[in-house]
């Protein structure tokens, strides 16, 4: 049995209305009066694969602003990201927090 989909009432077929975005989530570095500023670059290119110039200029952020944007990622990546640095900090011995909030 063959049913022609195109003159079928009950399908649907325009999905895009129905697709959303997956929520995003930035991941947030926060300031400490501990953490070296060394140490802040290291995390941000090895967690976030950020280079020299963008991990310098967010450890800026975090060290003047009190908090710097990491990333920006789905929750479960976002969140991963947040274990992982606040689990390798605690590890180092740094008081260095990682946090995400919704963008």
């Amino acid at each position: 049995m063959s049913h022609n989909k195109s003159q079928n009432p009950d399908f649907d077929l325009d999905i895009e209305n129905e697709t959303q975005e997956p929520e995003q989530y930035k991941v947030l570095l926060l300031n400490d009066d501990y953490t070296p500023m060394d140490y802040v670059i290291f995390v941000l290119k090895k967690f976030f694969g950020k280079n020299e110039t963008d991990a310098h200029a967010i450890m800026l952020d975090v060290h003047n602003k009190g908090a710097g944007v990491a990333g920006i990622y789905s929750f479960e990546v976002a969140e991963t990201k947040v274990a992982q640095v606040n689990q390798f900090s605690k590890n180092n011995q740094y008081p260095l927090k990682s946090t995400l909030e919704e963008v």
